[in-house]
């Protein structure tokens, strides 16, 4: 069995934001030389999150709109969280909410989707310099 490891940076210019990595984690399948596997993706970060569903803004847009309404940014007294100097009590729920990994199988050397499906990066307290693992095993 063979493994491959490789970091994906992000630091996004917004709070919040959805990335599509799915081209990333593609090449990365690629580079591994692994034809049969599993593929793990994860944030290496308590307020970042990787998850799998459609890229359509419409989406994306209401996952923002849900998660707000879920866990509200302000006031950032509501959370005892942030008694520590943090202003982030909402983005860590907002993780764990949306997810910390997925696992994609690796069939004939590609990630074995579902229709629609991509992976995406999930970002609830952006502006700084995070990471997502990419972990692929097999042979």
């Amino acid at each position: 069995m063979k493994s491959y490891k490789k970091e994906l940076w992000f630091n996004t210019k917004n709070r919040v934001e959805f990335i599509n990595i799915t081209p990333d984690v593609e090449l990365a399948v690629k580079e591994s030389g692994i034809k049969e596997g599993l593929c793990l993706v994860n944030a290496m970060h308590i307020t970042a999150s990787v998850f799998i569903n459609d890229d359509e803004s419409g989406l994306h847009q209401d996952y923002k709109e849900w998660l707000e309404n879920l866990a509200p940014h302000e006031p950032i007294s509501r959370y005892k969280h942030n008694r520590t100097g943090e202003d982030n009590g909402d983005a860590h729920i907002k993780r764990q909410v949306m997810g910390r990994e997925v696992v994609v199988a690796i069939t004939d050397g590609m990630l074995d989707f579902g229709p629609w499906e991509q992976i995406f990066y999930g970002e609830f307290d952006g502006r700084r310099n995070k990471r997502v693992l990419i972990k692929i095993i097999g042979e």
